[in-house]
């Protein structure tokens, strides 16, 4: 419990905190930043971290998703403040047939002026196959209320062209992007965790030999990347945002089988993408934002695994100047105001 309070604490820190250093300073000429303005947002949300699995052997594949809702909420930001609050709604989410999974995926993604900063704690349990595309079984799904995945990482990394273009404005939306602009990204990734159900992680009668399935997946990675993002603006309101990074890491996968186990250190690749989508003006933004992590676990001589972390988000926003009362407690506990 101390190790889940210390987590969730860094969480609380770097998603209030980490968009300190966002200097007040831009080419207004390329995006417009709206200091004591209130940016209020209604949006609909879904996170999840899923596992696919290639059986190396019969080049078959196996994706694993967790049961997680589509929520509702509303959120507020106030200059460097963020808070949202949403909550999956029984309508949103009917009953499919897929299980229950339990989970607390804490995601931080904070754009500073020159960062891009992303922070992920995942605990998930209980997961569910679809298997439509699959002739070893009947049923439309398998469903593993044992399986869980961990996942803890961190992307940090230096954004060339912070003046010139604005992540917040298509994430946060308290900023205009007004010009298309551009810029390259250079910065570090971290990733580690476990993936883990007694009964074996792959369904019986997928695999030829049913020794060759595994319990457990514990990983570890690091390593440079690299990677470009841009903002197409058309009509001065329309824009479309485009983000994609890849690194080199040194990396580690550990899989316990019933009669033994397999190590093995190696080179892999991930992939980092983001989305954005939509139309801003100086009141009012309505777009959809995408963010989709792929870590890919040091290849063995069995299988293939990859993690998929992703959030995607519809957001309808209006800013406006809170009154003098209002503005009075906002500005007592933003996290700027505060150092």
């Amino acid at each position: 419990m101390r190790i889940l309070g210390l987590v969730i604490l860094m969480f609380v820190f770097f998603g209030l905190g980490c968009q300190f250093a966002h200097a007040s300073q831009a080419d207004s000429t390329y995006y417009v930043v709206y200091p004591d303005k209130l940016t209020t947002r209604v949006y609909t949300s879904r996170k999840y971290t899923a596992l696919e699995v290639r059986d190396r052997v019969s080049g078959n594949k196996l994706r694993f998703e967790p049961n997680s809702t589509l929520n509702m909420g509303v959120g507020a930001t106030y200059n460097n403040l963020t808070l949202n609050l949403a909550y999956g709604f029984g309508f949103l989410n009917p009953d499919r047939g897929t299980g229950e999974s339990k989970y607390l995926d804490l995601q931080a993604h904070a754009y500073p002026k020159n960062l891009v900063i992303d922070l992920f704690g995942q605990f998930y349990r209980g997961y569910y196959v679809d298997l439509s595309s699959h002739d070893f079984s009947n049923e439309p799904f398998y469903v593993s209320p044992t399986m869980r995945v961990h996942k803890f990482g961190a992307n940090v990394q230096y954004l060339f062209n912070g003046d010139k273009i604005s992540l917040r404005a298509a994430f946060l939306q308290n900023e205009w992007q007004k010009r298309s602009a551009g810029s390259p990204l250079l910065g570090f990734e971290i990733y580690g965790g476990n993936v883990l159900d007694e009964q074996g992680i792959i369904p019986v009668g997928f695999l030829d030999d049913e020794s060759r399935n595994f319990q457990r997946s514990n990983y570890f990675q690091f390593g440079p990347n690299v990677g470009y993002a841009h903002t197409f603006v058309i009509l001065k309101h329309f824009f479309i945002t485009g983000y994609a990074s890849t690194n080199l890491s040194l990396g580690h996968q550990n899989l316990a089988f019933a009669n033994g186990f397999e190590n093995r250190w190696a080179i892999s690749s991930n992939m980092f993408l983001r989305g954005f989508v939509g139309y801003n003006s100086e009141k009012w933004s309505v777009n959809f934002n995408y963010v989709h992590n792929r870590v890919e676990m040091v290849r063995n001589s069995s299988f293939d695994n990859t993690l998929m972390t992703g959030n995607y988000r519809i957001n309808f926003v209006y800013r406006f100047v809170p009154g003098r009362g209002i503005k009075k407690y906002l500005d007592a506990v933003d996290p700027k105001r505060l150092l």
